[in-house]
């Protein structure tokens, strides 16, 4: 009873910027974590940005002091702001929730649809 409603992804030239927002919504109790991953052919997904319950945000190495993670409580969303985007940003962006589900003591993980983010030099 969970969706992931993920946008904001495009096509964008090096060195301009996207957003993309991921709204969670269903049988929700709270919410522990939000984020996104990415992957591309060939690589491993790795680990993009999140942000938990308190605030705490983590980066990828290469995407630090460009993309900044949000949140918005009272909609159950998060942002993720990406500027100076370039052509090795280029990749599938998955959405990840982390979560109690109402009338549940589980810690669940959901997985968003996923968008194509693709960066032009």
């Amino acid at each position: 009873q969970v969706q992931l409603v993920e946008s904001g992804g495009g096509l964008v030239q090096s060195g301009g910027s996207l957003r993309l927002s991921c709204a969670a919504s269903g049988s929700i109790f709270s919410i522990l974590r939000m984020g996104w991953y990415r992957q591309v052919p060939g690589k491993q997904r790795e680990l993009v940005a999140d942000i938990t319950s308190d605030g705490r945000t983590n980066y990828a190495d290469s995407v630090k002091g460009r993309f900044t993670v949000s949140r918005d409580n009272a909609k159950n969303t998060a942002h993720l702001q990406m500027n100076s985007l370039q052509p090795e940003d280029t990749a599938v962006y998955t959405c990840v929730l982390d979560y109690k589900p109402a009338l549940s003591t589980l810690r669940q993980r959901y997985w968003g649809q996923g968008t194509q983010v693709t960066v032009s030099p």
